[in-house]
């Protein structure tokens, strides 16, 4: 085997995934613009788990949505393993914040859906063994003949995780998947995101925005911290604390303490700079 593939196929080397270039972008509103993103650079590696957080209206899920191809920059470029992004592709999967189910149809309908489009050439037999995986890896074996209105909140966003995964992306893009769920379940689906994320065959690269701190570490390699003021990029934390994270001892230790500070701090100071601009 060739040293570059041994090397990466040991964890040894991380290949970049996705890269942005000067990346701006702005809407358009009547004889005006409004810029939401301005010169933002940044680096993704493959198999890594990245967390964007900054105040509303940083732009944070407007560079998903540039991931994904739902929109694209007014400048600068965005890559996926070296191209250009030129619209949505099988190779991403996205999870919104609200579940982004169908109603109409079951949660074995919902996951079925998506594979038929990702690939049709799987037989029908093949897709249910697919689906049932899923639906038990996220702790739903018995409730996949339900539809969305009879689920839960937490229920509907594992179905839409297990949709994510069971499409088998390349990249999972995750814009606040649990911010509409309680403690508890948001919790349980933190687990689970990292269960899966943690123990596929490879790796997927994730990019995760979220407002919630604490779930930024918990989760992430990296942390990059938007800002309002610049509509860029504020600062990056590298999260060193080993996986697996027990959330419960890790919350008690001094260096993640230090990094919570840091974190709420860079928060912060990009508010009180955004005051002192409008005063």
């Amino acid at each position: 085997m060739p040293l570059l593939a041994w090397m990466m196929s040991k964890g040894k080397i991380h290949m970049e995934k996705i890269k942005l270039e000067t990346v701006s972008f702005a809407y358009q509103q009547q004889n005006s613009s409004i810029t939401v993103i301005n010169d933002v650079n940044m680096s993704i590696q493959e198999g890594e788990f990245v967390s964007i957080i900054g105040p509303s209206g940083c732009g944070k899920s407007t560079i998903l949505s540039l991931l994904a191809g739902l929109n694209f920059p007014c400048n600068g470029k965005i890559l996926l393993n070296g191209q250009r992004i030129k619209g949505t592709g099988n190779e991403r999967g996205v999870v919104f914040q609200h579940y982004s189910l169908f109603p109409w149809m079951s949660a074995r309908k919902n996951i079925l859906f998506g594979l038929r489009q990702l690939d049709d050439r799987k037989s029908p037999e093949k897709r249910e063994q697919i689906t049932d995986h899923y639906l038990a890896l996220v702790g739903l074996k018995d409730a996949g003949d339900k539809y969305p209105g009879q689920l839960s909140g937490g229920m509907q966003q594992r179905v839409a995780i297990a949709r994510a995964f069971a499409m088998d992306a390349e990249i999972l893009l995750m814009d606040e998947p649990f911010s509409a769920v309680d403690a508890k379940n948001r919790t349980a689906l933190q687990q689970l995101l990292l269960d899966l994320w943690n123990n596929g065959e490879k790796k997927k690269t994730v990019v995760f925005v979220t407002h919630d701190v604490d779930e930024a570490i918990l989760l992430s390699d990296r942390i990059i911290v938007m800002s309002t003021c610049t509509k860029g990029v504020k600062d990056t934390i590298r999260v060193a604390f080993e996986r697996p994270r027990n959330r419960a001892v890790l919350m008690r230790t001094t260096a993640y303490a230090g990094m919570r500070n840091t974190l709420v701090n860079l928060l912060f100071d990009d508010l009180l700079e955004e005051a002192e601009i409008e005063v």
